[in-house]
């Protein structure tokens, strides 16, 4: 295989990549905000504390990345500008090639979201997977003088449209949801089945006999064994869902969740809630009383706050308070709806989309 044909091969495997993850994280721009303020969390106080002003700007940061992927990815292939692409290319791969090499190396934001919900990596996978395509856009930098220096006019008015239709694709995901969710919580799932096993979980016991390692799949009952360590068998068993709880003052309430028609609000971050639907929520609560639904308010925030909140918009409903990050995965809005009935995910509204009454109440028959 001559230069040429291995630096076409590179452009198809390297632009594929890129495309690919970029569709999966423009479908959700949220997502990937969320992950970059936990890296400025990190890297204000591990690095330097200016990293913290970048927090509010995360989202708009976020909608440039995951569109920059999806862009250089075709103009990689198409051959649009190819030198100044690879440029821009070995720039992004140096960013996020120091992005995961910092998450494995040091153990911190141990999801990177490289692909999004839809595909997880370990820390040291997804640095990996950076090496490999470093090692790949680094040949493409190396022998950029060798690509294509024309752009054919209809690269560039499909680079031109791609830009256009991912931007807009990202916009609409921000201000709806997400057009296809890879989350835990997505509609259709049973809750608390699945924060059950799918199975028995099953161990291998790593012992000491002496000084022999003994691997035994019961643990042994007779004397002369030393313990070293447990090692599940079967980890695809282990429950989806392990981290969904909520309570107030009476205890956990997470039981009270799966029981019968619920209409839960959940707000991820009080002080930054938006309230530019709030009529259209309100008008949901009042138009609630009297059905056979509980409605119930949701929110990273303390107790008082909650019920701060529900006195003012004088909702008497049930006000709960649950983990940030658990809130952050069930719903990319803040607010936003979610319908459950006997623990099954029927529905999730943004607050833009907040539903009728009669809507709502058609899911439950």
């Amino acid at each position: 295989m001559n230069k040429q044909a291995i630096l076409w091969v590179l452009r198809i495997l390297v632009g594929g990549l890129f495309i690919f993850s970029g569709l999966i994280k423009v479908n959700d721009p949220v997502g990937t905000a969320i992950k970059l303020e936990e890296y400025f969390d990190v890297f204000s106080n591990d690095i330097a504390g200016f990293f913290y002003y970048f927090k509010p700007f995360a989202l708009y940061i976020a909608l440039v990345l995951v569109v920059s992927e999806v862009v250089l990815g075709i103009m990689l292939i198409l051959g649009v500008r190819l030198r100044q692409t690879v440029w821009a290319l070995a720039l992004m791969i140096l960013f996020f090639t120091f992005l995961t090499f910092y998450s494995a190396y040091f153990n911190k934001v141990t999801d990177c979201g490289c692909f999004g919900d839809a595909i997880k990596l370990t820390p040291w996978e997804s640095f990996y997977k950076d090496i490999i395509l470093l090692v790949m856009i680094s040949f493409l930098f190396f022998f950029r003088s060798e690509l294509p220096e024309e752009t054919p006019k209809w690269a560039t008015i499909a680079a031109i449209s791609s830009l256009i239709i991912s931007t807009g694709i990202g916009i609409w995901a921000i201000q709806n949801l997400p057009f296809i969710d890879f989350r835990a919580y997505k509609v259709g799932v049973n809750i608390p089945l699945n924060m059950q096993p799918s199975a028995p979980l099953e161990y291998t016991y790593v012992m000491k006999k002496g000084a022999e390692t003994v691997y035994l799949d019961q643990y042994p009952t007779e004397e002369g064994y030393e313990f070293v360590e447990m090692v599940l068998k079967n980890p695809d068993a282990l429950p989806k869902i392990s981290d969904f709880a909520a309570w107030n003052q009476e205890g956990d309430q997470t039981e009270f969740l799966f029981q019968g028609n619920k209409v839960i609000i959940l707000s991820s971050n009080m002080t930054k809630m938006s309230e530019a639907n709030l009529d259209d929520i309100n008008s949901l609560v009042k138009s609630m009383e009297g059905a056979p639904v509980d409605v119930v308010f949701i929110a990273a925030a303390t107790q008082e706050e909650i019920d701060a909140f529900l006195n003012k918009n004088g909702w008497s409903i049930i006000g709960l308070q649950a983990d940030a990050t658990v809130v952050k995965t069930i719903m990319r809005a803040n607010p936003g709806i979610m319908i459950m009935k006997d623990g099954v995910v029927l529905e999730k509204y943004h607050h833009n989309n907040t539903p009728e009454a009669t809507d709502v109440l058609d899911l439950f028959l």
